[in-house]
């Protein structure tokens, strides 16, 4: 470019002030400051009612789906920025209902294949009372057609949610608005300045 387009050019960027560009780039990223945390204390909210929903037994998945719906689509929503756990939702009551639940299966199921094991050696050995055959019968039944209680998956209570490193909310738009001004304001001091020197 030649000196008579810089001129041109610093005809048309004089009448905007470095100092409107800086005052907007601030209030946009002032704004962009209020609402990251707003989106952080809201992830808290919501990571307060999945706990207190684990706890009552009321509506988990709800709460987990509002949750994760907010971290997935928000900055500064991460779940481990004040967790020291890995993942950051543990689920207790619900794992502890889980294995009360499985526990109870098995107890079950070992008392209806200990009767069994009772009718089934009865039948075996008609004869037989107290001691004899029958009580290593049962053993060996109980032994061969035993339950054991199946492990509960970590998917079912342990859940983590990724946070994006920007999102189209308010706060994304304001942060990018802001990064905007700040070049905006740097390339019209910029231009001032080589402008200037350019007509002395």
């Amino acid at each position: 470019m030649n000196k008579r387009t810089f001129h041109h050019l610093w005809v048309r960027l004089r009448p905007v002030r470095t100092w409107y560009l800086l005052v907007a780039c601030l209030l946009f990223g002032l704004v962009s400051i209020v609402a990251l945390r707003d989106n952080y204390t809201t992830m808290r909210v919501l990571r307060s009612q999945v706990y207190a929903a684990d706890e009552q037994n009321a509506d988990v998945v709800g709460a987990l789906n509002r949750l994760r719906s907010h971290v997935n689509n928000h900055m500064n929503t991460s779940l481990t920025a004040d967790s020291t756990v890995y993942p950051p939702i543990q689920l207790m009551h619900t794992y502890q209902r889980l294995q009360k639940a499985e526990q109870d299966r098995v107890n079950a199921a070992s008392t209806q294949i200990y009767t069994d094991a009772q009718h089934y050696c009865e039948q075996l050995y008609p004869g037989s009372f107290s001691g004899g055959p029958r009580v290593p019968c049962i053993e060996q039944y109980v032994k061969e057609h035993g339950v054991k209680a199946n492990p509960i998956p970590e998917a079912i209570y342990k859940f983590n949610f990724a946070t994006p490193r920007w999102s189209p909310d308010l706060a994304g738009i304001m942060l990018a608005l802001s990064a905007l001004f700040a070049v905006l304001t740097i390339l019209r001091f910029v231009a001032g300045r080589v402008l200037e020197s350019l007509d002395d």
